[in-house]
């Protein structure tokens, strides 16, 4: 992940942990789920108002 090993990635955590606290960190990780979720869902609006662009032009084409 990144050219991270096991013992850098234990480091970060436990920086992360330190600085921010075992309550703050649920709190942050469900505010990034969601996030990633809204993200997901944009991107899949995005595809498929593409898809509809791409199939009203196709039905031009052919007619």
């Amino acid at each position: 992940m990144f050219g991270l090993g096991v013992q850098e990635l234990l480091l970060i955590a436990f920086i992360i942990l330190l600085v921010f606290g075992g309550r703050k960190i649920p709190e942050m990780m469900k505010g990034l789920g969601k996030g990633v979720k809204s993200f997901k869902d944009g991107m899949k609006e995005v595809d498929d108002d593409l898809k509809d662009l791409n199939d009203k032009k196709e039905k031009q084409r052919q007619a």
